[in-house]
C-alpha cells in the first residue's frame, strides 16, 4: 500500500508555541508509522486544519487576536501553495469545517464568540466573508465563561442544521444555511447543556441521531439523541475519565463502525474509550498517551494519532478492533506544539 500524507497544525511564537507553521508527514497505512517531512507552510498558529471534500485544498485557522483563515492548494508530496487569506471577523478562531457540498467554509471564533461564513470559489479559495453571527451571554465560570466562546462548527453530513458548540454560554446553536447569500438562519431553540459544562467539541454517530458532547469545564460526556422532528433530548452524562487529578477533555470522536467513542483528557494525559452499546457511553478502557496534554487526536484506518501540545509530539496507536482500545506503537514523533492532526 502506498504512503499517504498527513498535515499537522500547531502553535507558533505568535501564540507562545514552538512551531513554525503546518508540518507534513508521510504515513505508512500498514504500520501506522509517521515520517516528518518538515514545515510545508509558514503561517501563524494554524491550530486547526480541514480539507475540502472534493478539491486538493487545505484550510487552516490562524488563532490570533485578529483571526484569519488561510487556504492552501495541496501538492502530491504534501507541499502547500497559498490560495488566499481572509479575516474571520473575531479573535482566536479555533475550529473550522467545510459544508458537505464544498460551497461554504464555516469558522468558529473562540475569543469573538462568533461563527463566520465564507463562500468558496471554484478553485476552493475563500471569497469575502458573507456572514458573521455573534453569540451573546455567559456561563457560571467567571474566568472561562465570562462571554460567549464558540469552540466548534459541525455541518450535518445530510440536510440537517449546522451545529455551533459554544463553551462560554453552555449552548449548542443550530443554524440553517441560506446558501445564495451565504447567511446563517438560527433554528430555535438552541440546545443548552448543564450549567458549567463548558461544551468544547461534539461527535456524531453514523446513525445520524445520536451525538456526544465533551464538557471541557466539568470533565463530562453528555449524550443526546435527536428525533425526526428536529428536537434534541439529553440522555444523560458520564465522567470523561476515571483518573484522579485535573481532567480537561479535548477531542471527542466516534470510531468508524460506530461501536466506540473516544475522548482525549488533558491533565491526566489519557484517551478514554467508551462502548456505545447502551443508553449511555460505557467506559471500557483508559489509555495513557505518554504526555499530559493530548490536545487533539484522529482515527484513520486501524490507527489513532494523538497530538500532545505540551510534550511536542504525536503518538501513534493501533486500535484493537474487538475491544476498541488503542495500543502504542514505536516511539513518539517529535513535532513542536502540535494541536491538530489531519490525515
Amino acid at each position: 500500500m502506498t504512503n499517504t500524507i498527513v498535515h499537522i497544525g500547531g502553535y507558533t511564537a505568535a501564540s507562545g508555541g514552538r512551531g513554525a507553521g503546518i508540518v507534513a508527514a508521510r504515513r505508512d497505512p500498514d504500520s501506522g508509522e509517521l515520517t516528518p517531512l518538515g514545515t510545508v507552510a509558514v503561517t501563524a498558529s494554524p491550530s486547526f486544519l480541514v480539507r475540502h471534500p472534493a478539491l486538493p485544498v487545505l484550510y487552516a485557522v490562524n488563532e490570533l487576536p485578529e483571526g484569519q483563515v488561510s487556504a492552501f492548494r495541496v501538492g502530491g508530496d504534501g507541499d502547500l501553495t497559498p490560495l488566499g487569506v481572509r479575516p474571520t471577523g473575531g479573535a482566536d478562531p479555533c475550529h473550522l469545517a467545510v459544508a458537505p457540498d464544498g460551497r461554504h467554509l464555516f469558522v468558529a471564533n473562540y475569543g469573538g464568540g462568533s461563527v463566520a461564513v465564507f463562500p468558496l470559489a471554484a478553485d476552493g479559495a475563500p471569497a469575502e466573508r458573507s456572514d458573521l453571527v455573534v453569540h451573546q451571554g455567559h456561563g457560571l465560570d467567571p474566568e472561562r465563561q465570562e462571554q460567549a466562546h464558540c469552540h466548534m462548527v459541525s455541518p450535518d453530513p445530510g440536510a440537517g442544521p449546522l451545529l455551533a458548540v459554544d463553551l462560554g454560554t453552555d449552548s449548542i446553536y443550530r443554524y440553517d444555511l441560506d446558501a445564495d447569500p451565504g447567511r446563517l438562519v438560527p433554528r430555535q431553540p438552541r440546545i443548552r447543556t448543564a450549567a458549567g459544562t463548558g461544551p468544547r467539541h461534539l461527535a456524531r454517530h453514523p446513525d445520524g441521531r445520536r451525538c456526544w458532547v465533551a464538557g471541557e469545564l466539568d470533565a463530562t460526556v453528555t449524550a443526546y439523541e435527536s428525533t425526526p422532528d428536529g428536537a434534541w433530548h439529553q440522555r444523560g452524562r458520564v465522567d470523561a475519565s476515571e483518573r484522579t487529578g485535573h481532567v480537561q477533555p479535548s477531542e471527542i470522536a466516534v470510531g468508524p463502525d460506530g461501536r466506540f467513542l473516544y475522548v482525549g483528557n488533558r491533565g491526566v494525559g489519557t484517551i478514554s474509550v467508551f462502548a456505545l452499546d447502551g443508553e449511555l457511553p460505557r467506559l471500557v478502557a483508559e489509555v495513557d498517551t505518554g504526555g499530559e496534554w493530548p490536545r487533539h487526536f484522529v482515527l484513520t484506518g486501524p490507527h489513532l494519532y494523538v497530538a500532545d501540545e505540551r510534550a511536542d509530539m504525536v503518538r501513534v496507536f493501533r486500535v484493537d478492533s474487538d475491544s476498541g482500545a488503542p495500543e502504542p506503537l514505536g516511539e513518539p514523533v517529535p513535532v513542536p506544539s502540535p494541536t491538530c492532526v489531519l490525515p
